[in-house]
């Protein structure tokens, strides 16, 4: 059966371009990919700035009726107080912002996120109708210990404990040893991890979610590569980092359907 779930292609931008930089490389992305006749409804594009851009990305899409959507790094699992350093639901809600990370390995790895701060963190974002990228992976240890799937299964189940049936979700894999390494998972390695997610929507969300749910692959994807996840049934998009940065690259890796016939 042919999948009716919309790709999406989201760009994190991790702690690169200021305010300044965000409004020139929108601008040329949007010319890019305007220029090129991108059909938005065929595959999403969505990017992902620092918070001391968020602002400026969004009047400039507003302003100019951009396709783009964008979203948050990151959410706080509190809705207001004490909590130096942290941005709310609310806030984000507030700039209009339509998704947001939540779980990606860095946070985990360098925050000390646990499984439990992510599902509050999840919970957060719903709660105020944020669509949350839930970003699961296994380290190269887990991966030699484990296998590719029984991390990244077992931290989306946690993610989805509790959230009613049918919420909106997005799930990211990222398996920690490809990002930034220049070694991707092969387009079997993430289909097979991907499929195991999706069964853990089924139990968690339901059918109806599972079927609509799109799972996203991160970790060193490149235009040079992405036609080939993108190929498997269980891959619905990608979670593009140090690619994203690069206005053409990013928008060769929006436009595969073009450049590389799929």
């Amino acid at each position: 059966m042919v999948s009716t779930r919309t790709p999406l292609i989201a760009g994190n931008w991790k702690m690169n371009l200021d305010h300044l930089q965000a409004i020139a490389f929108v601008q040329k992305l949007a010319w890019t990919l305007g220029d090129a006749k991108h059909d938005f409804g065929d595959v999403e594009v969505a990017v992902f700035p620092p918070f001391t851009d968020l602002r400026s990305v969004q009047t400039l899409i507003a302003a100019d009726k951009l396709e783009l959507a964008y979203g948050g790094q990151d959410v706080s699992a509190h809705e207001s107080g004490a909590y130096t350093g942290e941005i709310s639901a609310s806030f984000l809600k507030a700039l209009d912002a339509g998704y947001v990370l939540i779980g990606h390995s860095e946070r985990r790895q360098y925050h000390a996120e646990s499984d439990e701060i992510v599902a509050a963190k999840v919970k957060a974002a719903v709660g105020k109708g944020i669509v949350p990228i839930v970003c699961v992976g296994e380290t190269s240890d887990d991966l030699e210990k484990h296998g590719a799937s029984a991390v990244p299964v077992s931290q989306l189940r946690a993610a989805l404990d509790g959230l009613p049936k049918g919420t909106d979700v997005v799930v990211a894999y990222e398996p920690v040893w490809a990002i930034g390494s220049g070694q991707a998972a092969t387009a079997e390695q993430a289909e097979q991890v991907c499929a195991a997610l999706r069964e853990v929507v089924k139990e968690s969300l339901g059918d109806d979610a599972a079927a609509a749910t799109r799972i996203l692959y991160g970790g060193s994807v490149k235009s040079g590569n992405i036609a080939g996840f993108m190929r498997e049934p269980n891959v619905d998009g990608a979670l593009v980092g140090g690619a994203s940065l690069d206005v053409d690259e990013f928008a060769a890796i929006v436009r595969y359907k073009k450049h590389v016939g799929v």
